[in-house]
């Protein structure tokens, strides 16, 4: 029998070093642990990631449509009523609105073109950061130009107001005009 010599075995045996990198090689790490927890059964991580990206992309955009919805709703209902009676609607921005640095004719018609216009924009997400800034001025103006606001009246126009403001910085979402023609140009450009 041929055995090689003890020399010849040192020569082919990993050192201790060597084989104790080996085994840390082979030893799950933190990063196995993690695909775990993100990913348990599946075979591909990125198949739950990307599930998951598009639960949450769609929910966005969903949450987007709601805001927009239910703002411009409340907005474009009070246009209307202003629009409804005319004269009353001077009778109260000359008695009860107090806009400051404009006639009470021209608070009116301001204040009645922006809710009739500005909600469809947003509810279109058409031009979605400008109309929620521009409904924003209007909610704000309604609330400082009121001597006395109900609190429930208060609140909801804080809630407007929020709404209004993550429209204005995350822009109208995924359903929205804008992001269709966004799409649409890249489409052009590719």
């Amino acid at each position: 029998m041929n055995t090689p010599t003890i020399a010849a075995q040192r020569a082919l045996a990993p050192s201790t070093e060597q084989a104790i990198h080996q085994a840390a090689d082979r030893a799950p790490g933190w990063r196995d642990w993690l695909k775990v927890f993100i990913d348990p059964g599946l075979r591909h991580p990125s198949r739950l990631a990307g599930a998951t990206d598009t639960v949450v992309s769609t929910a966005q955009a969903l949450g987007a449509l709601a805001a927009r919805g239910l703002v411009a709703h409340a907005f474009f209902l009070s246009g209307l009523t202003k629009l409804r009676d005319w004269d009353i609607t001077l009778a109260l921005f000359e008695d009860e609105y107090h806009v400051p640095l404009l006639t009470p004719e021209w608070a009116a018609w301001m204040g009645t073109g922006g809710e009739l216009l500005l909600p469809v924009l947003l509810v279109l997400g058409l031009g979605g950061r400008f109309a929620a800034l521009g409904l924003s001025v209007v909610n704000l103006v309604a609330v400082l130009s009121l001597s006395e606001i109900a609190p429930a009246a208060l609140l909801q126009h804080q809630l407007w107001g929020a709404l209004l403001i993550a429209l204005a910085l995350y822009g109208p979402g995924r359903l929205s005009v804008d992001a269709w023609s966004a799409w649409r140009a890249s489409r052009r450009g590719a």
